[in-house]
This record gives structure tokens, C-alpha cells and sequence, in this order.
């Protein structure tokens, strides 16, 4: 499995604790690694990538959101890719940051009657998938990205999150 180096920010109470959210990140976030090593991105790179994860509130992540995306309301995750980055292509030693909001993923976990830790492992592998240049703003890309999140979360025992539903766009 490929190894990811990665650094945990946590910005807001409520949040769980620190090692937790690591132990959380790590499998989520390895096993989307060793799908896209096996599936997408050929070859992995052999030094283990960096990215930031950011535990915040929505207040922050609204502010931010407003600022980058021209969209002034809290949002449930936000992920900043270090560089421009096509599905599929090898990326470099920063693959770069994502961005949480505890209470929109507290909100959307009760609304989806799901349990916070299974919605917030959704949402870290939907941010990953980002910073690797998948995106779901047309109906091909939604499909193509929306497959990988529900393989990934399957190896994770989770079940499809988009079942019965279009793709988002």
C-alpha cells in the first residue's frame, strides 16, 4: 500500500481528538491511495506525497469558501490542490490541503441517517479524490468520480453513498 505523509490541523472543538482523526485519515485516505496506485495512477510515487487536513468550523469554512469559490455559505469539505493535476496523472510531493467543517458534516450525517464518522470518512476520500483532479462538474466526470469514492468506501466497508441517485453535478 502506498504510504501518505499526512498533517492534521484541528481548528475547532467538538472535533474528535487528534490521533483519532490521524488513525481515521490514515486508513481512509490509504486505502483511496491504494486504489488509485492500482487503478488510476500508474506509477505511485515511491516518496509518500504530503497533504494538510483541516478540522475547522463553519464559520471558517464559509470565509473560505467565499474567498476561493465565490460562494459565501459553509460548505461540508473544501480541498485546494497543490498543483493542477488530470485524473489519472502522477502527482508531485505536495498533493495539498482539505478542508472540513464539523457541523455541516454533523448536520448532513443526521440528514443521510449516518453515522459522523462514516459521512466524515465519505468526505475524506470525495477531498482526496480532488486533489488527484477528479471532479464531478459535468455527468461523465460525476460518474467516473462518484465510482471511485463508492470502490474506495466498499474496501472500507461502507456502502454506496450515491445509490438511487443521479450523479452531483
Amino acid at each position: 500500500m502506498p504510504s501518505l505523509d499526512i498533517q492534521i490541523s484541528v481548528e475547532e472543538e467538538g472535533w474528535p481528538d487528534e490521533p483519532a482523526l490521524l488513525a481515521l485519515s490514515e486508513k481512509t485516505l490509504g486505502a483511496a491511495a491504494d486504489l488509485l496506485s492500482k487503478e488510476e495512477v500508474q506509477p505511485f510515487p515511491k516518496t509518500a506525497p504530503e497533504l494538510s487536513l483541516v478540522f475547522t468550523n463553519d464559520a471558517s469554512i464559509r470565509e473560505i469558501n467565499a474567498e476561493w469559490r465565490g460562494k459565501d455559505k459553509p460548505t461540508n469539505v473544501l480541498s485546494f490542490p497543490a498543483f493542477p493535476l488530470a485524473p489519472g496523472k502522477m502527482p508531485g510531493p505536495m498533493l495539498g490541503d482539505i478542508v472540513i467543517a464539523r457541523e455541516t458534516v454533523e448536520r448532513e450525517a443526521v440528514d443521510l441517517d449516518k453515522t459522523f464518522e462514516d459521512h466524515l470518512t465519505h468526505l475524506l476520500v470525495h477531498g482526496f479524490l480532488h486533489l488527484f483532479g477528479y471532479d464531478h462538474m459535468q455527468a461523465d466526470e460525476a460518474e467516473k468520480m462518484e465510482a471511485l469514492e463508492t470502490r474506495i468506501l466498499a474496501k472500507l466497508g461502507l456502502s454506496d453513498p450515491y445509490a438511487g441517485q443521479d450523479p452531483i453535478v
